[in-house]
């Protein structure tokens, strides 16, 4: 039995699930629902899912349903589940643990529940359902063939308990793959971020400095949109190939202690913590504006902007001002929690149809081959990647061309 807040939301969000389900928007999840339909692939298997719950993830769930899975379902972050979403899949006859707003322990207690179904495939993304697979929920892992991570940070909490020898089962990488983060995380990214911030503040971005911590690729997608709307961008980063990328992208890279005192918007998409503190506060324009694009809601270190303050106030939906002693306002958008998805929609469908389309082809492959596989992170393989490509092109209407046998013979030569 689900856990939701209002099954009368239901209609709400079955709209919602209706509009990304068409398939100009979503094609490839289209085709494979075809495909899932007609075989069955996960007949006889459960499938616990937590990602951020809303209608792209709604398809994704009833994709993996059709293909014969009974599938557990739950959000990976209290604030960008959508009740309405939830109310839906409820009423379609999922199995829904999830609600919007929830306190850490009842997003720990809906997490817990849909590892109840002792899972056979695990779809996670951020880590916090294999984290209680290997710790506080072990009793539910005892079906558990493998999983797939959806996210940067999800992997880097993976490549740990590897290097630990403290992983289990085998966990695909979802995020590696070319046709997630080439596009989900730069496109989607870029995009989405400025959506969310755009539409909660109505400010111009245009002659704005926007300082964006890191140069992965969803920073740099965030960087590229902003650049391409009119902001002057610095980048901060740690690492120093992609330092040099970014200033041979045409951005200026400087030490966030530098960017402090010259941004009008500041932007963290690193999976680490703390990279804003109190020292970068200390320097801060008033009314400067803080988002977070990470997976956690630890890059903006909060508690230090706490103790500097003398008043903290919502100043309208999304934004909290922070009022500081010398009377500055730092505004942080979306609680320091991924901006896009809490103040916005999240990426758009078409991307996610790229995304969608790996993980529910991942679920696949470790369905069928996970047995055989040892305990640890596994690259996507490129069948998987190239046919979600290849679909994705030919629902465009664009063209690729083949390599002649000789031209084949030719690339194979020494």
């Amino acid at each position: 039995m689900s856990i939701i807040r209002n099954p009368a939301l239901a209609d709400a969000g079955l709209k919602k699930i209706n509009w990304v389900r068409e398939k100009e928007f979503m094609p490839v999840l289209a085709a494979l629902e075809k495909d899932f339909e007609a075989e069955k692939p996960f007949t006889g298997l459960r499938i616990a899912m937590a990602i951020h719950l809303e209608a792209k993830t709604a398809y994704l769930s009833l994709l993996l349903r059709a293909g014969g899975a009974e599938v557990s379902v739950t959000g990976s972050n209290t604030l960008s589940t959508k009740d309405d979403v939830c109310a839906a899949l409820d009423s379609l006859g999922m199995q829904v643990y999830a609600w919007h707003a929830a306190t850490d322990e009842e997003y720990f207690y809906h997490l817990r529940q849909t590892l109840s179904i002792c899972p056979h495939v695990v779809i996670d993304d951020g880590g916090d359902l294999i984290n209680l697979l290997h710790g506080e929920c072990k009793d539910f892992a005892k079906n558990v063939i493998g999983g797939c991570e959806e996210t940067t940070t999800g992997l880097n909490r993976l490549r740990a308990r590897v290097r630990d020898g403290k992983l289990d089962f085998p966990m695909m990488a979802v995020n590696d793959a070319n046709c997630k983060h080439l596009f989900d995380n730069v496109h989607g990214t870029g995009q989405s971020v400025w959506d969310a911030i755009m539409y909660s503040t109505n400010i111009m971005l245009t002659g704005k400095v926007v300082v964006v911590a890191g140069y992965g690729f969803c920073s740099r997608g965030i960087a590229t949109r902003a650049k391409g709307m009119g902001a002057r961008v610095i980048v901060t980063e740690i690492n120093p190939y992609r330092a040099l990328e970014a200033a041979m992208d045409g951005f200026q890279v400087l030490k966030m202690d530098d960017a402090a005192s010259l941004g009008d918007i500041f932007i963290s998409a690193t999976g680490c913590k703390d990279v804003i503190t109190a020292r970068h506060y200390a320097k801060m324009k008033n009314n400067v504006l803080l988002a977070n694009a990470g997976h956690f809601d630890v890059e903006i270190n909060k508690k230090d902007l706490a103790a500097m303050s003398v008043k903290i106030e919502e100043r309208k939906p999304f934004i909290d001002g922070y009022y500081l002693n010398d009377g500055r306002v730092l505004n942080v958008l979306a609680d320091g929690k991924l901006v896009n998805i809490i103040a916005g929609n999240g990426h758009p469908a078409d991307i996610m149809d790229l995304s969608f389309a790996i993980q529910a082809l991942s679920a696949l492959y470790v369905a069928r081959n996970g047995r055989s596989l040892a305990p640890g992170l596994y690259d996507i393989p490129e069948t998987i990647d190239r046919r979600v490509a290849i679909i994705k092109l030919e629902a465009m209407g664009l063209g690729l061309d083949t390599l002649t046998p000789e031209q084949e013979s030719y690339m194979r030569a020494e």
